[in-house]
């Protein structure tokens, strides 16, 4: 590690509490997309403090604090704001209790089941070193909170709202998510990381009429399962061995009782893919063959595609990726490492590439080393560490705070020379 890191790190241990404070409350009050008013408030108000030239309300909730240093890089760094609609059974002191009303009316349990808290509370801590240390570093750090990342709305809704306009340009963007790996653990990978995700809501018709006489129907439940069947050949015929890819149908919907064939079946499905050529193929081959089995199966109509949501894959810079994982290196020892190739997504590349920057993107561990050891020992990972979007998701506090606030840290100083 290199004396301007330990120089900006030192201050580390007088924030650490106030920094778990924070966390606990963030996650006590966890809020969904496009409504993180009381979070962006919180980080809003932390960056005034420190001295941060602060912008809000940006795509609705989003938050940019800028500290102009001198002459010098320009290095982004964000985190995600929102929650989840999930009832949390974590048993913690500081769990949520939160309940929202939803978009349709309907009042929904609110958690933070995916590490967001974690995120908001790493980079303000971040912020808050490189803003108590301007001595040890030269140029520009700019502190960016998104709102909704979960609903692949909040990275646009900024840019449509003028971020780049808002914010100086980066000359590197940067960003983490906590995983379940071992809190402590650091990991890194060039290129590739993150998986694009495409949610597609597929209807077919048919002729409804009576359970007893189906020679008068078109039967759209024989035709939607049909297209479950068929899509699980696109993956395993139609692509590469060598080539990832993932096809999951996650709902299917049709008919109000068992004695009547309805008129439609609506299918949901979810895509995930890591280069553009990969996910084209697939959801042309979805399309395919939606539409043949429709003909084939003599609908009356052509079915409808509508694509829900859209997360681009996460590609990091090979350059820029290489440079953190040093900074990883000299900071964390063994602890730094290469990570695997991600099936999660995100929409966070659209900020950089907003401003056609390069971009870094990491994964930090969240789960307590000794319990994550002895699930490795028995072979158990993927059955007792629970994961991101599970009710009983919550890193341990530390040292998994100290890791995020020290990676952001270091990544950053890696630009910021003295």
């Amino acid at each position: 590690m290199t004396d301007r890191d330990s120089e900006v790190l030192s201050g580390l241990p007088g924030i650490r509490s106030g920094l778990e404070d924070l966390y606990r409350d963030l996650h006590r009050h966890p809020e969904l997309g496009l409504q993180e008013h009381r979070t962006s408030k919180k980080v809003a108000d932390a960056l005034r403090d420190l001295g941060y030239e602060v912008t809000e309300g940006v795509g609705g909730t989003g938050v940019i604090g800028v500290l102009a240093n001198g002459d010098g890089p320009a290095v982004m760094a964000r985190a995600d704001m929102d929650a989840l609609p999930v009832r949390e059974q974590t048993g913690l002191p500081y769990a949520s209790t939160v309940t929202l009303t939803a978009p349709d009316g309907t009042e929904q349990p609110v958690m933070h089941a995916c590490g967001h808290d974690m995120h908001v509370t790493a980079l303000l801590g971040c912020a808050t070193l490189m803003a108590r240390a301007q001595d040890a570093w030269r140029g520009t750090f700019v502190a960016l909170f998104q709102p909704s990342e979960e609903n692949a709305e909040g990275a646009r809704a900024m840019i449509d709202d003028g971020l780049t306009a808002k914010s100086p340009r980066p000359d590197v963007v940067l960003a983490q998510h906590v995983l379940p790996y071992p809190a402590g653990y650091v990991g890194t990978r060039p290129g590739p990381l993150l998986s694009a995700a495409d949610s597609l809501r597929v209807t077919v018709h048919g002729r409804g009429a009576h359970g007893s006489m189906p020679q008068a129907a078109v039967d759209p439940v024989v035709l939607a399962a049909m297209v479950v069947v068929r899509l699980q050949t696109i993956v395993s015929r139609e692509l590469a061995a060598t080539t990832p890819a993932v096809v999951t149908v996650g709902s299917i919907h049709a008919g109000t009782g068992p004695n009547v064939i309805p008129d439609s079946a609506v299918i949901e499905l979810n895509v995930r893919t890591y280069d553009d050529d990969s996910r084209d193929q697939v959801l042309k081959a979805i399309e395919r063959i939606v539409r043949a089995e429709s003909e084939a199966s003599g609908a009356p109509k052509a079915p409808e595609i509508e694509r829900m949501s859209a997360f681009p894959p996460t590609v990091n810079d090979e350059d820029v990726t290489r440079r953190v994982a040093e900074a990883f290196a000299g900071r964390f020892g063994d602890d730094a490492h290469t990570i695997d190739l991600q099936t999660a997504s995100e929409d966070m590349s659209e900020i950089p590439q907003a401003f056609g920057a390069p971009f870094t993107y990491w994964g930090i561990g969240g789960t307590d080393p000794e319990l994550y050891a002895e699930a490795a020992d028995k072979g158990t990972v993927a059955q007792d560490i629970p994961v991101n979007h599970s009710p009983a998701f919550a890193p341990v506090i530390q040292p998994t705070l100290d890791t995020g606030v020290s990676a952001m840290t270091v990544a950053a100083l890696a630009w910021l020379g003295r």
